[in-house]
C-alpha cells in the first residue's frame, strides 16, 4: 500500500471555502477549490458594457447603476438615464443624466459643450488637489487621463465619453471660476470640458506639431465627438498658450513669430472640425526668482497690443503671482490665474474689451520723462509687491546710471505717468517695467516687480487680496520730447 506524502495531505486548519472582502451590501470577493470569485457592483458592470461595447442595458437595471443616491423622477431619454438628484450638500436639487452604457455622472445642463483646451510645456502641467467645485459640470474626455493630458508620454485617441476629475488643472480651475461667476448672477451653468496638453518641446517651433500638439487636436475631435453624443453643439470658449521661460531658443521677433503661427495653426484645425475660433490666453511673462531678462518677456509685451487678426488676452502678467524655485506658480497663484482668465474670457464673450495697462511711449525732456499708456480705466500706483520708489521702472542706458527719484500720476492725463530722475537725459537710454530686474527675488515673487495697475479690481476666493490688472512689462525707447 503507497505511503502518502504528508505535504501533499490537506491541512485540516486550512479553510476551503469562505470569504475574503466583504461590504455592506455583501461579500465583495469569495473563494473555493476553484479559486476565487469576485462579485462586481452594478455601475461597474454598466461601465464594463460601455468598455467593451456590449449591448445597452435596460433602462431598469441602469438605474441600479445610479447607486444609492437621493434621485427620483427617472426617465429615458435614447441613449440616456435622466433624472433629478440632491447630490452636492451646498445645492438644491439640479437634473443630471447618466449614460445607459456606462460612465459619469454629469449635469443635465444647457446649451452647449463648452471647452477650454490649453498647451504649453512642463509649467502649465501642475495641478491643485481635489475635485473642482462644480464637479458634474466641469468634466475631461473619458479616457481616464482626466486634465492634465499625457504630458507628451503617449497618443492621445478621440473619445465619445466624458468623466469627472478628481484633481483640478489651470483649465479646470479656470471653468470653476467661470462658473462661480455665473452661479452668483443666477446664469445658466453650461457643461465645459477641459484638458491640458505638455510636452518636452525646447522650443515654440518644436510645439508645433509635436506631441502635445497631437493630443491637443484628439482633445478638440473628443469634444466634438461628446458633444454630438450629447445632442449638442461644441463651442471651444479658450485655448491657453503656455510655454516661454522654456524656450531658450531665438530673440523676440522670433518668438513673437512663432505664437502667431501657432494660433494660426489651431484656428485652422479648430476649423475644419466645424469649431469657431478660440480667444487664446497667454499670462504676460515676467521671469522667475532669478530670471529677470529673457525673450518670451518682451515677445509678450509686444504681442499684447499688436495680435491682430487673433482673439487674444494677456489677463495678467507673471508678477502678479507666486511661483515655486521651479518657476512653477503655487497652488493659491494658479487659482488666481484662473480667475483672471476667467475674467478675460467673461469680457471677451461679451465683445467687451480686456487688457491690461501697456507702456507705449516714453518722452524725455530735462529730469522729467512722460510716459504714455493704453488702459482701459484710469492709472492707479500701488506698491503692493515691493517695486520701491521707482515703481518698477529703469533706466538702461550706458555710463552713469539715473536714478529714478519719484514716480507720479501726470495732471493732465489719467493714463500718463511723470518719471523724475537725479540728472537730465542726455545719453541715448530705453525704459524698462518690471523687466531685467538687477537682484533676484527676496521672496515667491518673480525678481521683475511693478507697482502700476488700472482701476478695475474683483474679488478673489485665493490668497493675495482683490484681483486687480496690473500693468504688463515693458522695454521701449526713450524719446526726445516737447510736452
Amino acid at each position: 500500500m503507497p505511503v502518502q506524502d504528508p505535504s501533499q495531505a490537506p491541512d485540516p486548519e486550512i479553510a476551503r471555502e469562505g470569504v475574503l472582502i466583504r461590504a455592506e451590501n455583501g461579500d465583495v470577493v469569495t473563494f473555493d477549490e476553484t479559486g476565487l470569485t469576485l462579485r462586481l457592483s452594478n455601475a461597474v458592470l454598466a461601465d464594463l458594457r460601455g468598455r467593451l461595447g456590449v449591448p445597452t442595458a435596460p433602462a431598469a437595471d441602469a438605474a441600479l447603476a445610479l447607486g444609492d443616491i437621493d434621485a427620483w423622477g427617472l426617465r429615458q431619454i435614447g441613449d440616456w438615464l435622466h433624472f433629478t438628484a440632491r447630490l452636492e450638500p451646498a445645492r438644491p436639487p439640479r437634473d443630471f443624466r447618466k449614460p445607459l452604457d456606462g460612465g459619469d455622472i454629469i449635469a443635465d445642463a444647457i446649451g452647449p459643450l463648452q471647452a477650454i483646451l490649453s498647451i504649453g510645456g512642463a509649467r502649465r502641467a501642475g495641478f491643485n488637489d481635489g475635485p473642482p467645485a462644480f464637479p458634474y459640470h466641469i468634466l475631461a474626455p473619458g479616457d481616464d487621463v482626466y486634465s492634465v493630458g499625457f504630458e507628451g508620454t503617449d497618443e492621445a485617441h478621440p473619445v465619445a465619453g466624458l468623466q469627472r476629475i478628481p484633481h483640478c488643472s489651470r483649465d479646470a480651475l479656470t471653468a470653476q471660476a467661470l462658473l462661480q461667476m455665473r452661479y452668483d448672477a443666477m446664469q445658466a451653468l453650461p457643461l465645459i470640458v477641459t484638458r491640458t496638453e505638455t510636452d518636452n518641446s525646447a522650443s515654440l517651433e518644436a510645439l508645433i506639431g509635436g506631441q502635445a500638439y497631437v493630443n491637443l487636436l484628439a482633445a478638440m475631435d473628443s469634444l466634438v465627438a461628446a458633444a454630438a453624443r450629447l445632442g449638442k453643439p461644441a463651442r471651444v470658449l479658450a485655448v491657453g498658450i503656455d510655454l516661454s521661460l522654456e524656450d531658450q531658443i531665438g530673440d523676440p521677433a522670433s518668438k513673437l513669430a512663432a505664437l502667431r503661427r501657432l494660433m494660426a495653426r489651431i484656428e485652422r484645425d479648430m476649423a475644419l472640425r466645424g469649431l469657431h475660433r478660440p480667444v487664446f490666453l497667454i499670462t504676460g511673462e515676467a521671469g522667475s526668482q532669478q530670471i529677470s531678462a529673457h525673450p518670451s518677456i518682451l515677445a509678450h509685451a509686444q504681442l499684447a497690443w499688436s495680435h491682430a487678426p487673433h482673439r487674444l488676452a494677456l489677463p495678467a502678467p507673471g508678477y502678479m503671482f507666486e511661483q515655486t524655485r521651479f518657476a512653477r506658480p503655487t497652488p493659491a497663484a494658479r487659482l488666481r490665474m484662473a480667475e483672471m482668465d476667467a475674467h478675460a474670457i467673461t469680457a471677451l464673450a461679451r465683445y467687451k474689451d480686456w487688457f491690461c495697462p501697456q507702456i507705449l511711449l516714453a518722452e524725455a525732456q530735462g529730469k522729467a520723462i512722460r510716459v504714455t499708456l493704453r488702459a482701459m480705466s484710469d492709472l492707479v500706483i500701488e506698491d503692493r509687491f515691493g517695486a520701491g520708489a521707482a515703481c518698477g521702472f529703469r533706466i538702461v542706458s550706458e555710463g552713469k546710471p539715473y536714478q529714478i527719484k519719484s514716480v507720479a500720476l501726470a495732471p493732465d492725463d489719467a493714463q500718463a505717468l511723470v518719471l523724475t530722475l537725479d540728472r537730465a537725459l542726455t545719453a541715448k537710454a530705453d525704459l524698462a517695467y518690471a523687466y531685467a530686474a538687477a537682484t533676484p527675488s527676496p521672496d515667491a515673487f518673480p525678481a521683475n516687480r511693478g507697482a502700476l495697475r488700472d482701476s478695475w479690481a474683483a474679488p478673489s476666493r485665493a490668497e493675495g487680496g482683490p484681483l486687480h490688472r496690473w500693468a504688463l512689462p515693458a522695454l521701449i525707447p526713450i524719446h526726445a520730447g516737447s510736452w
